[in-house]
């Protein structure tokens, strides 16, 4: 009797056990929104706001409820390789990086579905966007020829909703990798798809900047720097210096307004800011010091009580006009544009009133094309440059500076 007893319960300890492998995750789950598609959404969600720490712990908690949940690795994927992109330290980068690898490895062996296999793809294309590891734009590439050959559902796309996240990923991709004009066909793509989607507003967005990049281009060589420039949302003070010394060769030209050459060789910036000492773009501010550049001078601190250049300050558009005229003025050796707009008591912008120190200046470089208003009227005088707006600017003046 006692032997029938015990078997009874090790059968039925064996049936528990059964049924508990066959509810698999859901034991875990506190409440039915307390799955994995639920916190993979909302970690994907936390990506799109900037919030990669509680992303991670959402596909954490998803990974948690199911272990074999392929896109909650793909999304803690992502998530750690937007902790290494801000990583300096190479040891801990190494580290970091060793285990986004591992989860993009665990993201691909649990992927059965193809709509999990493509967030899988792009998941690879957004990890190597950002951690940017040696031929990470080929790879990214190849992540983007596997995706675009799977027959997805898009029905069961939960969160890209559709096969046109595809380009608008790799088109990001392009544009990391300074490659604009592949970069804005691929948004064109998603443009030109028949449908309202998700990533339609966000596509257009990232067409008109890089096709503000191409434009800027057209006709000139640029250099690295510049083109890593352009990408900018808000150019540097130390941006500026490097884009006017190096694509628009602001050395040379002004030397060549200089007759003596014994009078160039003498001069020099007065002082190097001790902000500068050790900065990467170092010899082109101290270009902008030397010929005294207005717009680009040193400011005085008060922490430090000295004089700095302030090279990581954003540049307003009211500020680069300044520039920009004051260049103008040093090429042609005509001083009367520095007063030519003064005393006019209408303005033609809105948000530039003619009494603002930038009034002149704004008039100077709108009424020669050199920069642009926006189509409601505004100049815009306080927003900051972009990279784009930078680059076409420096490239038209440079267009124009033989016909004064």
């Amino acid at each position: 009797m006692k032997r029938k007893l015990l078997f009874t319960l090790l059968a039925l300890a064996g049936v528990l056990s059964a049924l508990a492998g066959c509810t698999g995750p859901q034991v875990r789950g506190t409440s039915p929104e307390d799955n994995p598609e639920h916190h993979y959404l909302g970690g994907m969600t936390a990506l799109e706001n900037g919030n990669p720490a509680a992303a991670q712990e959402k596909f954490e908690r998803a990974i948690y409820l199911d272990p074999h949940f392929a896109k909650g690795y793909a999304g803690l994927a992502i998530a750690g390789a937007d902790k290494v992109k801000g990583q300096t330290d190479l040891a801990v980068r190494g580290i970091e990086t060793e285990r986004v690898l591992e989860n993009l490895k665990k993201a691909r062996k649990y992927a059965e579905k193809p709509d999990e296999e493509f967030d899988c793809d792009l998941a690879t294309i957004r990890v190597n966007t950002l951690i940017k590891d040696k031929g990470w734009l080929k790879s990214a590439e190849e992540s983007a020829a596997a995706a675009g050959a799977r027959k997805v559902d898009e029905r069961a796309l939960s969160y890209y909703q559709g096969t046109e996240a595809l380009p608008f990923y790799l088109g990001l991709a392009y544009l990391e990798g300074l490659e604009f004009q592949k970069a804005r066909d691929r948004f064109a793509e998603v443009l030109g798809a028949k449908r309202e989607g998700k990533w339609l507003e966000k596509a257009d967005r990232a067409w008109k900047k890089t096709d503000r990049i191409v434009r800027a281009m057209a006709g000139i060589t640029v250099g690295d720097v510049g083109k890593r420039i352009a990408i900018k949302d808000a150019v540097s003070r130390a941006d500026v210096a490097a884009l006017l010394v190096d694509e628009l060769k602001l050395d040379k030209l002004f030397a060549g307004r200089i007759p003596v050459v014994s009078r160039i060789e003498k001069m020099k910036a007065e002082f190097t800011p001790a902000d500068m000492v050790n900065h990467p773009f170092r010899d082109e501010v101290l270009t902008m010091l030397k010929w005294k550049v207005r717009g680009l001078e040193p400011k005085f601190d008060e922490a430090t009580q000295s004089m700095l250049f302030k090279p990581a300050d954003s540049v307003s558009r009211g500020e680069m006009a300044f520039i920009l005229e004051d260049v103008l003025i040093k090429l042609t050796g005509d001083e009367k544009l520095a007063v030519a707009y003064f005393g006019q008591e209408k303005s033609p912008f809105p948000d530039v009133r003619s009494t603002s120190p930038f009034y002149n200046a704004v008039l100077n470089m709108t009424t020669r094309g050199v920069m642009e208003g926006e189509l409601s009227g505004e100049f815009r005088l306080n927003d900051p440059v972009d990279g784009a707006e930078a680059l076409l600017a420096i490239r038209v003046l440079n267009q124009k500076k033989n016909i004064y």
